[in-house]
């Protein structure tokens, strides 16, 4: 079953809400902002052995854990901040993904100064199958296994299958993405 039919049949009434939300503003939906796919990229990582609804209710703690996604201000994290973040109940308090996220945000530097922008080293790769993006983020990120690249590809508009056909959200969706990541 897809995320669509699961939000609008097997959800209760009060946490519908909160998937519907994302489903029917971001998930899918093309990211142009490099801060934005990085947070995007940190909430997958977080996601990793929870369910993805702990990640959406703790997306504004996140987001002030960690300077609203600012990349350049994550890669300059010490010590003291990821204490901090180990310490911060309002997020993920986990130490390999807290470290992941700082050392992310130090190789997503490096390829926005090689490339322009994380966005375009994405789409200079684009289009591969998801086992080849995997093999890819596994050599440039940490702690990206299968299921966060694809969820992440996913969300962003990179790989297909956010949405099924028959979702209204789909068509806009594709009528979001630019024509060549239509193909």
């Amino acid at each position: 079953m897809s995320y669509c039919n699961a939000i609008e049949y097997m959800m209760p009434e009060e946490r519908k809400a909160l998937h519907k939300k994302y489903h029917d503003n971001f998930y899918g939906f093309p990211i142009e902002d490099d801060n934005e796919l990085f947070g995007r990229l940190i909430m997958e990582i977080n996601q990793a052995g929870l369910s993805w609804e702990t990640i959406l209710k703790k997306e504004a703690t996140f987001r002030k854990a960690y300077h609203n996604f600012n990349i350049k201000k994550v890669a300059a994290y010490k010590e003291a901040d990821r204490e901090r973040l180990m310490n911060d109940a309002g997020i993920i308090r986990n130490r390999l993904k807290i470290n992941a996220a700082v050392e992310n945000a130090k190789t997503i530097l490096a390829l926005q100064k090689e490339n322009g922008s994380f966005k375009k080293w994405i789409e200079s790769n684009h289009p591969k199958t998801k086992d080849e993006w995997v093999k890819l983020f596994k050599k440039s990120f940490r702690f990206t296994g299968g299921e966060i690249v694809n969820e992440f590809l996913m969300s962003a508009g990179y790989l297909q299958g956010s949405h099924a056909e028959s979702c209204p959200v789909y068509k806009k969706v594709l009528k979001a993405k630019p024509m060549w990541l239509k193909k």
